[in-house]
């Protein structure tokens, strides 16, 4: 059995392990803020003066309403077609409603609407002081939280928080549940922010005869939002040479994030500002906030056959997102790689190379040209390089570009992870054979082809019998490499500075926060981050970060 195989079984038996975790909710479920410094209670007429508050309210109904079919596109550009529609549509920040009803904050309340299909607006306007009792406000993070019977949306300046996979936010996020929105994570005195909470009776297909009102509406004021839920991890660094103090800090600290999952891989920060990760075993994409809650973001993220029973990683593994911020998804079970459209619709890169299915694609890499590399082991098949499902001779890596899959390397017995240099001069690949550990390296043709590969640095010598996993590279071009215990931060010249060893083994790892000096790890069964000195490369700059 392979150390690969002999890792499944090891960790399917720390998963059960984790088994009370998953039962907390610590996966699937949003665990708890943690307690805020001050509270601002806008149901009461002194807090709302704290904040200049002033609550308006306005019923809306349902008016008919003109749109487009579905076009070729996916979109409304088809033939004209009638519909529904909401009146108003007070969600703009410059909506003027002061023809609106007061609200008195405890008149909050009070119940509003007729019932059955009930619809209203409520809007205020938050400005923030430059103290709240004895906790002074600049700089910190500000939650507008309400709970409405029965659901909420909530509009921030114009703007409705609809990211694809989250749990709650400003979509509907569930009967009489508690919806949370960031309004900013740096206050700053007299900032104002108008806020929309549309509300809406519900069990919609219940049409229940019960009435609109806020269970609770609060300001939270966060000085040191801190969102690791679990207890500080071990971090040992094993310093090599004193350029590391450079790239990873003295003092540097981990922090473990999530955990409970079945084995963490293909991480990727988002436009949106939030890290994605692929749980291979359990078929599944997660998201990761910054404010601590996990989600699933996509169920059945790499295969949905009736064998799924047979194949050990039969989800997504590598992920990215192109120059569009388009999720690009390896996917073992499917052996393909995809791009998830702005609509929803899914688009095949590439599945076949001369006409023979690929093995499961592992993970992948823009280059800015947009053209796509990626590596194909067999690691999710069943049975790996004996499988009678495989159809090509050996483990590629690949280009596509303007819709044409190239083998452009096949040299590796288990090409794995794979990055470019800062100046995409060289691509780099790692190799997961416990014979071969090593990281090649690979001019980059004009063309796009790579020229003959060399051995940048051999991790054969390495006690313990993991081989090469994922790997970044830095804005200075430092390699981070998982290898044997740990992960190995490499020069750009090829020399190793230091080892990075965290209690479990990160499989890969992805750069993070708004500067994108935080290194995400997902490492096993659990999900880690560590501040460092250098910004690393990141597919897209954040486009959305409140």
């Amino acid at each position: 059995m392979s150390s690969r195989l002999r890792w499944f079984v090891a960790s399917a038996a720390l998963l059960v392990g984790l088994l009370p975790l998953l039962a907390r909710g610590q996966v699937t479920g949003d665990p708890p803020f943690q307690r805020p410094d001050t509270i601002v209670d806008l149901r009461t007429r002194a807090g709302a003066e704290l904040v200049q508050a002033t609550w308006r309210f306005r019923e809306a109904r349902i008016v008919a309403g003109n749109n487009r079919a579905p076009g070729p596109d996916l979109r409304a550009s088809g033939a004209p077609v009638k519909t529904l529609d909401l009146e108003p549509r007070a969600g703009s920040a410059d909506f003027d409603d002061r023809g609106w009803e007061v609200v008195d904050p405890p008149a909050l309340e009070a119940r509003r609407g007729n019932g059955k299909v009930s619809l209203a607006w409520y809007r205020v306007a938050i400005t923030v002081p430059e103290r709240l009792g004895p906790v002074p406000v600049a700089g910190s993070t500000l939650v507008f939280e309400v709970v409405v019977d029965d659901y909420a949306e909530i509009w921030v300046d114009g703007k409705l928080p609809a990211v694809l996979g989250q749990s709650g936010g400003g979509v509907v996020r569930g009967f009489n549940a508690p919806s949370r929105v960031v309004l900013t994570r740096d206050a700053r005195p007299g900032q104002t922010f108008r806020v929309a909470v549309f509300a809406m009776n519900g069990p919609v297909s219940v049409v229940p005869t019960n009435f609109l009102w806020f269970r609770s509406a609060t300001l939270d004021v966060y000085r040191s939002p801190a969102v690791s839920r679990l207890p500080a991890p071990a971090l040992t660094i094993e310093r090599k040479d004193p350029a590391l103090d450079g790239v990873v800090p003295p003092g540097a600290r981990a922090e473990a994030l999530a955990t409970g999952f079945g084995f963490t891989e293909g991480p990727v920060w988002s436009p949106d500002g939030d890290l994605l990760f692929s749980d291979p075993n359990e078929n599944t994409i997660y998201r990761w906030n910054r404010d601590g809650q996990v989600s699933v973001f996509r169920t059945k993220s790499g295969y949905a056959g009736v064998d799924i029973s047979e194949y050990k990683q039969p989800g997504s593994n590598g992920l990215t997102f192109d120059a569009q911020g388009r999720l690009t998804v390896c996917q073992h079970g499917e052996r393909r790689v995809i791009r998830i459209e702005p609509t929803g619709a899914i688009t095949v890169l590439a599945d076949r190379y001369q006409g023979k299915r690929l093995n499961s694609p592992n993970d992948l890499v823009y280059k800015k040209d947009g053209a796509l590399y990626f590596t194909d082991p067999p690691f999710g098949l069943p049975r790996v390089f004996d499988d009678p499902r495989k159809e090509l001779g050996f483990s590629g890596v690949y280009r596509v570009k303007d819709g044409q899959v190239t083998l452009v390397a096949k040299d590796l017995t288990g090409p794995n992870g794979i990055a470019f240099s800062p100046d995409e001069k060289f691509l780099y690949v790692t190799n997961w054979d416990e014979k071969k550990k090593v990281v090649m390296r690979y001019p980059v043709n004009a063309d796009g082809s790579l020229g003959t590969g060399s051995i940048f640095f051999d991790l054969t010598f390495a006690p313990g019998e993991e081989a090469l996993d994922g790997m970044k590279v830095d804005a200075e071009g430092h390699l981070f490499v998982s290898g044997p215990g740990g992960v190995w931060v490499l020069s750009a010249e090829g020399k190793q500075l230091g080892t990075l060893k965290l209690p479990e083994l990160p499989a890969n790892m992805a750069w993070g926060d708004a500067d994108g000096r935080t290194l995400y790890l997902t490492a096993r069964t659990s999900v880690y981050r560590l501040r460092l000195g250098v910004p690393g490369i990141r597919p897209v700059p954040l486009a959305r970060v409140p």
